[in-house]
C-alpha cells in the first residue's frame, strides 16, 4: 500500500484543532492513571502493570478518535524472548509499546529514568537503563538485567538508533545494540515505523501509523552485518513514496 502522499505537508486548521483537543483530553485523562500507578507501584506489580498498559491504550484511543491516527501492523508480532529493534521517529511508538507488544522489556536512555516519579515507575515496570558514560560496567549491568527478564519470556524492545530520528533520515546504530545482540544470543526482529510523518510535530496530522515487523534475523552474525541488516530494515519506509 502507498504511504501518505503528503508526508511533509504543513498541519492544516483541522489538524491544529484536533491536536489542541488531543493535548487537553489525553493529559487530563492521564491523571487517574498517574495517581493509580503511584498508589499501586509500592504495593503490587500486576495492578501496576495493568494501569501502565491501560494508559498506553488510552493514548492510542485518543490518537485514533481525536487525531484521526490509525495503526496498521504488517507482519507478525513476535512473543517470548527476542530482541525487537524499532525505528524511533516520535513519542508515538514509545508510548504505544505496552499496547503493541506483549509485556515488553524496554531499553531506555538514562535521561528518561531521572524524571521524578516517571523514572521510578519505569524501573518498576522493568525498563532497562542505558548509561553510555559508564562504558563496559554499564553494558554488563544492562546485559544482566536483559538476560533476567528475557529468561522470564518477555520480549526486549530497543531503539537501536538511540534517539528519535526524523522520517527520511538515517543515522548510525548505537554500539550497545550490537553488544546486546552478541551477548544475549537472541534473534532480532527489525521494525520499521512511519509515525514521524504524522506525530513528530506539535500539531499532529491524521493518517495511518504503520509498524512493519520484518523477518527474524538469527543470532551469531558479526557486528557490521547485523547493524547493516537491521539499519536497512528499520529504514525501509524512507525509500517508499
Amino acid at each position: 500500500m502507498p504511504l501518505d502522499s503528503r508526508p511533509w505537508a504543513a498541519a492544516g486548521p483541522l489538524d491544529v484543532v484536533r491536536s489542541l483537543v488531543f493535548y487537553l483530553v489525553f493529559y487530563v485523562g492521564s491523571i487517574p492513571y498517574v495517581v493509580g500507578a503511584a498508589i499501586a507501584m509500592p504495593i503490587a506489580q500486576r495492578p501496576f502493570v495493568r494501569i501502565v498498559t491501560g494508559w498506553s491504550a488510552w493514548h492510542r484511543f485518543c490518537a485514533r478518535w481525536l487525531l484521526g491516527i490509525r495503526v496498521r501492523v504488517e507482519g507478525t508480532i513476535p512473543t517470548g524472548p527476542v530482541i525487537i529493534a524499532l525505528r524511533h521517529e516520535s513519542f508515538f511508538e514509545a508510548i504505544d509499546l505496552p499496547t503493541l507488544l506483549d509485556d515488553p522489556v524496554i531499553v531506555a536512555k538514562e535521561e528518561l529514568m531521572n524524571i521524578p516519579l516517571w523514572g521510578r515507575a519505569a524501573k518498576r515496570w522493568g525498563l532497562i537503563t542505558v548509561r553510555r558514560a559508564d562504558g563496559a560496567k554499564a553494558l554488563r549491568a544492562m546485559v544482566a538485567e536483559a538476560r533476567e527478564r528475557t529468561a522470564a519470556g518477555r520480549p526486549l524492545a530497543i531503539f537501536p538508533e538511540g534517539t528519535r530520528t526524523p522520517h527520511g533520515e538515517q543515522i548510525e546504530l548505537q554500539s550497545g545494540f550490537a553488544a546486546l545482540y552478541k551477548l544475549l544470543g537472541l534473534p532480532v526482529v527489525p521494525v520499521a515505523v512511519t509515525s514521524g510523518r504524522l506525530y513528530h510535530r506539535w500539531f499532529k496530522r491524521s493518517g495511518t501509523v504503520i509498524y512493519r515487523f520484518c523477518e527474524p534475523i538469527p543470532p551469531g552474525l558479526k557486528r557490521d552485518e547485523i547493524e547493516a541488516r537491521v539499519g536497512e530494515a528499520i529504514t525501509a519506509f524512507n525509500r517508499e513514496a
